[in-house]
């Protein structure tokens, strides 16, 4: 035994002969109970830090733990390889997004290698590999035939400098997090993949859950955020039917249809199109529109930010009393939530409230509080804000309690077709295009005469260019005619490529998959666990076994 612990050579001659003998290498067919263990994979930044030893290590140690236990065990690694980081490094350094990130992955594996950990490096992977990002465009593909990926208008964050969306987070202080531009909301054709569908089973599913904090899963609940209420219709008041040229309803979403009643004004996102229309003949109003498209996007900003507005001069008619209600735009609406606009009721809610008392607008009790006490002069929110109780001036649905009442008013509101009852989700769909060029491509084809056609199956992967380089004007496919030009699928006429890239959390969603059959060129499906499966596997988190064998996956088994 040495005296002296020599790390060099000691720990080279170990991992010389772990690797001689393959050691780490998965086998299908070995004995033992398969085990997985999957450490969510690096971002090739250039360096590991000490975050990475500390997630690796402690992966590594549960591996080797489990291998000491007899278990065939499984612990792969790769690479969440494109995203924004790549470009701006790429602009800085004059090359290419590939080279770079391809010499950062050289570098850090080879400081994983030198930390010893067990990892099976014959499943490596890099979401940036065609071999790879193959597979996304044929995952879209298929959502795409379900309805669940689909292409629509959207209002985004854009800045103006990087030329690119960005996502809320990405927003500080109305600037962007990278260039201090001030960000545009815009409105732009984008992919979307349809999540909300999933909204009730995803809500459902946390209450099966087993040894989540509760903070976690009430966090999650509240993401999805579910609400019951009742989409009401306030027709265009003749004012409004003038300026549009045509009749017409603003329509909004709220769960306390009980205190209809209580609408003093109605509020609209700076994106809605009553806004756009009142704005076009106003400069005032515009250059108000313009400040607020440039603000926050985040609900938490929306709640802490000082109330502001400006009214459009037009009116929308009530649906049940027919009195004219004015139209304002308010920095506080959002159009990407809901239906853009709000009906506002002061007296019962704080921040319309809040607007309210600042430009001097009128307030209606219509909730009085369980103790029936209600003040029409003195601030009546302080007793009825937020609660519910017993409907007050609200005509002949007086006295009835605030369930009550919900039901009875959208009886009234359909009879009229002004109204119908509905479940909203805060959940949006996920908006998964990115106008960057260090991403997977969309594979659509846009064609003059067939329009937006998916590239087929046999001509997967639409591979990235890997030469150029981007230098901040915009996304550089977009000036790529090698990249753009193509034949249109169906009609075989000069058509154009999708330039858009997807978001990288696509790339990030499914590696875990990939891992387990790496060297497999056929697609999944879902199909029953058979003798011959590849890989069986247990998370670690919520104990659900599946199978996977040569890309095909099942449930529990």
């Amino acid at each position: 035994m040495q005296e002296r612990y020599d790390p060099v050579a000691i720990e080279q001659a170990a991992q010389s002969d772990w690797e001689a003998q393959q050691a780490h290498v998965a086998d299908e067919s070995a004995p033992g109970e398969k085990f997985y263990c999957l450490s969510m994979f690096p971002y090739p930044s250039g360096r590991l830090h000490m975050g990475h030893v500390r997630n690796y290590t402690i992966g590594d140690v549960l591996s080797r733990f489990m291998r000491m236990q007899g278990r065939n065990v499984l612990q792969p690694m790769g690479w969440d390889a494109f995203g924004l980081p790549a470009e701006n490094a790429a602009m800085a350094n004059g090359v290419p997004p590939a080279r770079w990130t391809r010499d950062n992955i050289a570098y850090m594996k080879g400081q994983l290698k030198s930390l010893g950990l067990s990892i099976d490096w014959s499943r490596e992977l890099a979401t940036c590999d065609p071999e790879y990002y193959r597979w996304n465009q044929w995952l879209f593909l298929r959502m795409l035939e379900k309805g669940i990926a689909y292409r629509r208008t959207g209002v985004v964050n854009w800045d103006p400098v990087d030329q690119t969306v960005l996502a809320n987070e990405q927003v500080i202080d109305g600037r962007g997090w990278r260039t201090g531009a001030l960000v545009e909301k815009r409105e732009i054709p984008m992919y979307y993949l349809r999540i909300t569908a999933y909204a009730d089973a995803l809500r459902d599913a946390l209450d099966t859950l087993q040894g989540w904090p509760e903070r976690v899963r009430a966090m999650q609940a509240n993401w999805i955020g579910r609400s019951e209420g009742v989409d009401i219709d306030f027709p265009w008041a003749d004012d409004t039917v003038a300026l549009l040229g045509k009749s017409g309803a603003l329509r909004v979403f709220t769960t306390r249809a009980d205190t209809l009643f209580g609408v003093t004004y109605v509020a609209v996102a700076a994106e809605h199109p009553l806004a756009l229309a009142a704005a076009a003949g106003n400069a005032a109003l515009a250059e108000f529109v313009d400040e607020c498209r440039r603000g926050s996007t985040m609900e938490a900003d929306l709640a802490t930010q000082e109330k502001k507005g400006m009214a459009t001069g037009l009116h929308v008619c009530h649906p049940l009393s027919g009195e004219q209600v004015p139209v304002y735009v308010a920095n506080y609406v959002l159009m990407g939530y809901g239906e853009g606009a709000v009906m506002a009721v002061p007296a019962h809610d704080e921040r319309d409230f809040e607007f309210a008392a600042k430009y001097s607008l009128p307030l209606r009790t219509v909730i009085a509080s369980p103790s029936g006490a209600y003040d029409q002069v003195q601030a009546p929110w302080i007793d009825a804000f937020g609660e519910h109780g017993t409907t007050v001036n609200s005509g002949q649905f007086n006295g009835l309690d605030s369930v009550a009442a919900v039901d009875a008013i959208a009886a009234a509101l359909a009879a009229k077709g002004l109204g119908d009852k509905r479940v909203q989700f805060r959940l949006r769909d996920w908006g998964i295009s990115r106008q960057r060029y260090w991403g997977c491509p969309i594979p659509i084809i846009h064609c003059a005469s067939c329009g937006d056609v998916p590239v087929p199956d046999e001509q997967l992967p639409v591979r990235l260019p890997e030469d150029l380089v981007p230098d901040g004007s915009g996304n550089p496919l977009a000036r790529s005619e090698a990249f753009l030009a193509c034949k249109c699928p169906r009609c075989g006429a000069d058509a154009r490529r999708e330039t858009d890239t997807m978001d990288t959390f696509v790339d990030s969603s499914w590696y875990f998959l990939r891992f387990a059959c790496a060297d497999q060129a056929r697609r999944w499906s879902m199909v029953a666990p058979t003798t011959g499966c590849r890989w069986i596997t247990t998370s670690v988190v919520s104990s659900t076994l599946f199978c996977i064998c040569c890309m095909r996956a099942s449930g529990r088994v």
